[in-house]
C-alpha cells in the first residue's frame, strides 16, 4: 500500500511544479560559496510559485544537497522574478479524501521548511516579489530575511480560507515580532477584506531584518548577506514579551473574532489557540500541533466554502460572465461626476486614483461644489500623511480633480457617471441636461442602487450608451461593481464600462435590470424578515442577533444604520412595488424615518430609547432560531427566482456579488452552498443551488 505521501502526490496529479533551481555563487568580500536555490515553476509573474507535494520535496532535495556540502558558507532562497512564493497549492485539497492524507501534507512542509532552520549553515530568505501562506513561512524558517521595498503583498491569508498558517507561521511568526505584531498579520488582516503587507511594512514589523531597492535586490541581498557570514553585521532583534503582553495580545484577538464571525468559523479560533500556546511550546511541539490543525481544517465544510469563494474573486471575478468583447471598448480620457457629495466625492478620488484622468465635478451650487472637491482634496491629504502617496502624486492627483458648475465641463468627457438623489424624475433630468453637452459616444453611467436603467435612458437621443455601474459603499473597500444593461444599451457602452471597472480594480458582475438589482434586492429581503420579526412583537435585540451563526460582517440593524434608515426605506418601497407579494415595507421603519432618525443605536452601542420606542408592538415574537430560518427560506426562494428570470448568469454570480459587495464571509463560500449544506435549498426549492458541488468556473 502506497503511503500517505504518495498518496497525496497522487491527487496533486496535475501540480505545477515549483522546481528549486541551485546555483553556487560567489559571496563578496571573501565571504565564501553560497548556494542560492530559486523557487521557480517555469512560469511567468501570471502563475505564481506555489508548493504541492512534488513542490516540496524538490526544495527538500535541493536544501538535503546543499547541507551535505562542507564548502559551503550560507544557503540563500529567493524566487523567480515578481514572485518569492504564495504558498500551498490548493488545488489538489478538494481531492483530499481521508485525515491521513491531509496530517501527511501538513507535516511534509513541516519536515521540508524546517531543514532551512535546524541547520548549522547560515540560511537567508531574498524576499524579492509577492510572499504569502507557505511563502512567507519558508522566509521565516530561514536565520536571516532581507525583502525588496518593491514587494507588493506580503500575507498569511489562511484564516480567510478556511485553514491556518500551518507550516510554522503560528509558532515562527510569533516569536518573532511578538504575539501582537503577528496576529495582526495572522488574524486581523485577513478579516478586513484579506488584507496585504507591501515590502516596507513587512520590514518595518520586523518580518525582515534588512530592505533593499528591486533594481539590485538580490545582488545587494548577497553583500549583506556577506557582512553577516563575516561577522560585520550582527542582526538584533527585539526581545519577544512573553508574560501579560502575549496573552493580551491574544485577549483582544479573539474579542476581534468574536464580535465579527460570532463562532461561525473554525479557522481563526484555532489558530488563535495555536498561537496562543507558541509562548510555551517547544518546536517541535508547536509543529506537531500545526499538523492536527491543518489536518481537521483541510477536511472541514468551511474550507471548501472558502476555496470555493477564493476561486469566485480569483477567476470569475476576473473574467465577467456575458461581458462584451475588450476590443469594443472605447478609451476613457477624462471622467465627469454629477454631484459632489460624500458618494460623488469617494468616484471622483477612485477615477482620478486608478485611471489617472482628468475628473470634474459638477453641482448645483458654488458652496456644495467647492465642498466636495475640498473633500476630495482633503482625502488625498489623508492618503498623503499615511504614506500611501507620494508628495509628486498627491499634487497630481489633486490637480486632476477639479470642479464647474456647467455641464459644458463635460464637453471632452468619455464618461460621465451621476451619484445624485436616488429618484427616478432628477436622475432623468440630469441625463438629458448631461446629454446636450457630450459627444453621442460618451458613456452616461448611473451609480443608481435600485432604479431601472431602462426607464431612466427612457427619454434620450442616445439611451443606448447609457448602464448601470452600481458602487458599494465604503467604494474604497468594496471589491463589487454591478454592471447593469438597459434594454437599449449596446455592445460598446457595456464593454467600455467592464474595461473601466478593471482599471479601477473593481470586480464586475452583469446584472439584468432588474429591481435593486442583486445585493440590494437580498439585503432588503433579509434586512425585512429580521424587521417584520421585529414588527409583529420580537425583541429588537433578539431579532438582530439571530443571524449571528452567518458570521456576517454586521447584524441587520447595524447594517440599516449604515446604509441610512430612509435610503433602506427606499429601496424596499420600490421592491415591494415590484414584487408586493414577497417584499414588504415595515410600518416601524417607516415611522423610524418619518422621525427623522439616522441611527439605531446610541453611542454604546445599545439600542437607542427612542428608536426602541419606534419599534414597539406585535403580540407573536419569534426565536433566534425561527428568525435565522425565515430569512434563509426567503433568501434561497428569491434566489432561485432571480436564476430563472435571468438577473444573473449562475448561482456562482449570486456568491460573487454577496462576497465582494457585502463582505459576506468566505467561510460560507458566498450563500448558495451555504443553502445547499443546510439543507434549505431542497426543502424551499426541491433542488440544489449546485448539484454537483460548487465551482467558480
Amino acid at each position: 500500500m502506497s503511503s500517505p505521501i504518495e498518496q497525496a502526490r497522487a491527487l496533486f496529479g496535475d501540480e505545477i511544479v515549483t522546481k528549486a533551481l541551485a546555483r553556487d555563487v560567489e559571496l563578496p568580500y571573501g565571504a565564501g560559496t553560497a548556494v542560492l536555490i530559486t523557487l521557480d515553476n517555469g512560469h511567468d509573474h501570471t502563475k505564481p510559485n506555489t508548493f504541492g507535494p512534488g513542490g516540496l520535496l524538490a526544495l527538500g532535495e535541493a536544501i538535503d544537497a546543499a547541507v551535505a556540502r562542507t564548502d559551503i558558507a550560507a544557503i540563500c532562497v529567493t524566487g523567480k522574478p515578481f514572485i518569492f512564493a504564495v504558498g500551498a497549492d490548493l488545488n489538489g485539497v478538494p481531492k483530499i479524501r481521508t485525515r491521513e492524507q491531509a496530517h501527511a501534507i501538513g507535516k511534509l512542509g513541516h519536515d521540508v521548511f524546517r531543514k532551512l532552520g535546524e541547520t548549522d549553515i547560515p540560511t537567508f530568505a531574498f524576499v524579492n516579489g509577492a510572499a504569502m501562506g507557505g511563502g512567507v513561512e519558508v522566509a521565516l524558517h530561514c536565520r536571516y530575511r532581507t525583502i525588496s521595498s518593491g514587494v507588493p503583498a506580503v500575507a498569511l491569508p489562511e484564516t480567510f480560507l478556511g485553514l491556518v498558517p500551518g507550516w510554522g507561521g503560528t509558532y515562527l511568526l510569533p516569536n518573532l515580532i511578538g504575539a501582537e505584531k503577528a496576529l495582526k498579520v495572522i488574524i486581523e488582516n485577513p478579516l478586513a477584506q484579506n488584507r496585504t503587507l507591501k515590502g516596507p511594512q513587512a520590514f518595518e514589523l520586523g518580518i525582515a531584518d534588512a530592505m533593499f531597492e528591486p533594481a539590485d535586490f538580490v545582488e545587494e541581498s548577497l553583500r549583506w548577506a556577506a557582512r553577516v557570514v563575516k561577522g560585520e553585521v550582527v542582526v538584533e532583534r527585539p526581545e519577544v514579551d512573553r508574560g501579560e503582553a502575549w496573552d493580551q495580545a491574544v485577549g483582544n484577538a479573539r474579542f476581534l473574532v468574536e464580535g465579527k464571525l460570532h463562532g461561525a468559523a473554525p479557522a481563526p479560533v484555532r489558530a488563535l489557540d495555536l498561537v496562543a500556546a507558541a509562548k510555551d511550546r517547544t518546536r517541535d511541539e508547536a509543529f506537531a500541533a500545526e499538523d492536527e490543525a491543518l489536518a481537521d481544517l483541510l477536511m472541514s465544510d468551511e474550507l471548501k466554502a472558502g476555496l470555493y469563494a477564493f476561486d469566485l474573486s480569483q477567476k470569475r471575478g476576473r473574467r465577467p460572465v456575458g461581458a462584451p468583447d475588450k476590443s469594443l471598448a472605447r478609451k476613457v480620457t477624462k471622467v465627469g461626476v454629477v454631484g459632489a457629495g460624500l458618494m460623488a466625492g469617494q468616484l471622483a478620488l477612485l477615477f482620478a486614483r486608478r485611471l489617472e484622468v482628468p475628473v470634474v465635478m459638477t453641482d448645483l451650487d458654488q458652496e456644495r461644489l467647492d465642498r466636495g472637491v475640498g473633500h476630495v482634496h482633503g482625502e488625498i491629504d489623508r492618503l498623503l500623511a499615511k504614506g500611501r502617496v507620494s508628495p509628486d502624486k498627491a499634487n497630481r492627483l489633486k490637480a486632476l480633480v477639479t470642479g464647474s458648475l456647467s455641464y459644458e465641463a463635460f464637453s471632452d468627457a468619455d464618461f460621465v457617471i451621476e451619484a445624485v438623489f436616488e429618484r427616478m424624475d432628477v436622475k432623468q433630468e440630469v441625463f438629458a441636461k448631461v446629454e446636450q453637452h457630450v459627444s453621442p459616444e460618451a458613456i452616461l453611467a448611473t451609480n443608481t442602487s435600485s432604479l431601472s436603467i431602462t426607464e431612466m435612458a427612457s427619454g434620450l437621443a442616445h439611451p443606448e450608451r447609457v448602464v448601470g455601474f452600481h458602487f458599494f459603499n465604503p467604494v474604497a473597500v468594496l471589491p463589487l461593481l454591478e454592471i447593469i444593461r438597459g434594454e437599449k444599451t449596446d455592445d460598446a457602452a457595456l464593454a467600455t464600462a467592464f474595461a473601466t471597472a478593471k482599471g479601477l480594480k473593481k470586480t464586475a458582475v452583469l446584472v439584468k435590470d432588474a429591481p435593486a438589482f442583486v445585493v440590494n434586492r437580498l439585503l432588503t429581503l433579509f434586512m425585512g424578515e429580521v424587521l417584520a420579526a421585529v414588527e409583529e412583537g420580537t425583541a429588537p435585540e433578539v431579532a438582530d442577533r439571530a443571524v449571528a451563526p452567518l458570521g456576517l460582517p454586521m447584524p441587520p440593524l447595524l447594517l440599516l444604520q449604515l446604509v441610512g434608515p430612509a435610503v433602506a426605506l427606499h429601496v424596499s418601497e420600490t421592491l415591494h412595488a415590484a414584487f408586493p407579494d414577497r417584499f414588504t415595507v415595515s410600518e416601524q421603519h417607516r415611522r423610524l424615518v418619518e422621525a427623522g432618525r439616522t441611527a439605531v443605536f446610541g453611542p454604546d452601542f445599545q439600542i437607542d430609547p427612542e428608536v426602541r420606542a419606534l419599534f414597539e408592538g406585535g403580540d407573536k415574537p419569534s426565536s433566534e432560531e425561527e428568525i435565522l430560518e425565515r430569512a434563509l427560506t426567503a433568501l434561497a426562494r428569491e434566489i432561485q427566482i432571480m436564476l430563472d428570470e435571468g438577473v444573473v448568469a449562475e448561482a456562482a454570480d449570486i456568491d460573487l456579488c454577496l462576497i465582494t459587495g457585502a463582505g459576506w464571509p468566505f467561510h460560507l463560500g458566498g450563500i448558495t452552498p451555504y443553502l445547499d449544506r443546510s439543507g434549505i435549498s431542497e426543502k424551499v426549492n426541491g433542488k440544489l443551488f449546485h448539484p454537483d458541488g460548487p465551482k467558480a468556473l
